[in-house]
């Protein structure tokens, strides 16, 4: 008898031991790395969590590395990023180098790629800039992808007279400069060219800090039979002529964006003449005053869409505006067009005297054009 309550006493001690098992709530476990290496961290790194739980995991980028999204159990880049412990986890950390991207990684394309699209970087002509291009021998960086001169043998507009001295890469900047043509009233100034053209559809973007000074500042795209023209950016910095004793603040305050279509023979220009065309903030921004991104979604032959810092600010559309003259023969803006970024004494307004003094001239930094990068993108 006793033998029997002993075995009895010893299976109830078993049953409660086993009830106490099923009681223990289940944990899984959270394992993380980081790729690449010491590039960040995230916390919480590793642990053991109660099924069901949602905890917040947030990835920690070290100096010179950027988080770029979350790879293994794990999707997406938000950060932090609430994960449910339904199963053990092993999440990753991506990072990136940010000496490795390019100058614009950090600003979306601000035009709609179309339904169904994205956008796809055209490397091959897209730059950053980041390299030196000195003005007498500029290197096979820029020789890649520019020409130090205009896309024909032009020199220039009005008092301008192009120089391949007055262009250069610094600093991680492409730089076209204004001097004095030693012995005349005209300037010199920089003019540098694509190799590659492009065409619609396309995104083209730049970022740029404009002279402080009447001459025209341009980033801008031409058809190799000078037909076809979309001004992206157009602008004069200089609030005051010297030389004309003028105020110029109605140009400082402006950004031109705009289009020609052209006959040549016998000559015939048609542009855009709407206020439109002249951009201005509210208040008044100095568009000298710092750095910008001018860009332009050419979308077909009859449809534009100006942005401005990331801001749609003009959008033209149609015959009526693009060729009410029929200067193209109904085709619209349908040509492969160079890439250009000029410097112009422009001789509509040199021929009021607003042209630059030799006093105006003396000043290297008022008549430094400086652009950052350029990108272009098709829609895929």
């Amino acid at each position: 008898m006793k033998n029997i309550l002993l075995l009895l006493s010893l299976l109830s001690l078993s049953c409660s031991k086993e009830d106490s098992k099923s009681d223990e709530p289940v944990q899984f476990s959270l394992t993380t790395t980081v790729t690449p290496q010491n590039s960040g961290t995230v916390t919480p790194a590793t642990g053991n969590f109660v099924q069901g739980t949602t905890i917040n995991i947030e990835a920690t980028a070290k100096a010179g590395y950027l988080f770029t999204g979350w790879s293994g159990d794990a999707s997406g880049d938000t950060n932090p990023l609430p994960l449910k412990m339904d199963a053990n986890k092993n999440v990753v950390a991506n990072f990136v180098d940010t000496s490795t991207l390019e100058d614009w990684y950090a600003y979306e394309v601000p035009a709609d790629a179309g339904t169904g699209k994205t956008w796809v970087l055209q490397s091959d002509v897209s730059d950053d800039f980041n390299y030196v291009a000195i003005a007498g021998n500029k290197g096979a960086d820029f020789d890649n992808k520019w020409t130090d001169w205009y896309h024909n043998a032009w020199t220039g507009p009005g008092l301008t007279n192009w120089n391949r001295e007055n262009s250069f890469v610094e600093n991680g900047m492409l730089k076209l400069i204004a001097t004095r043509k030693s012995g005349t009233n005209k300037v010199y100034t920089g003019a540098v060219t694509s190799k590659k053209r492009i065409q619609y559809p396309v995104y083209i973007e730049t970022r740029a800090k404009i002279m402080n000074s009447v001459l025209a500042n341009g980033a801008w795209l031409l058809s190799p039979d000078d037909t076809q023209e979309i001004d992206f950016m157009e602008a004069y910095g200089s609030s005051y002529s010297e030389g004309a004793a003028k105020d110029q603040t109605y140009f400082a305050e402006r950004m031109h964006l705009s289009h020609h279509v052209f006959i040549r023979q016998p000559f015939q220009d048609y542009q855009p003449t709407d206020a439109g065309s002249w951009y201005k903030t509210s208040p008044a921004t100095l568009w000298r005053n710092d750095f910008h991104r001018y860009g332009v979604h050419w979308i077909d032959p009859w449809n534009l869409k100006y942005y401005v810092d990331g801001v749609l600010v003009r959008t033209v559309s149609g015959k009526s505006i693009i060729d009410p003259n029929e200067f193209t023969n109904g085709t619209g803006l349908n040509k492969e067009m160079d890439i250009l970024f000029t410097v112009e004494d422009q001789d509509w307004r040199s021929n009021q005297g607003i042209t630059p003094t030799d006093n105006e001239l003396s000043n290297l930094a008022n008549n430094t054009f400086s652009i950052d990068w350029v990108r272009v993108y098709k829609p895929n």
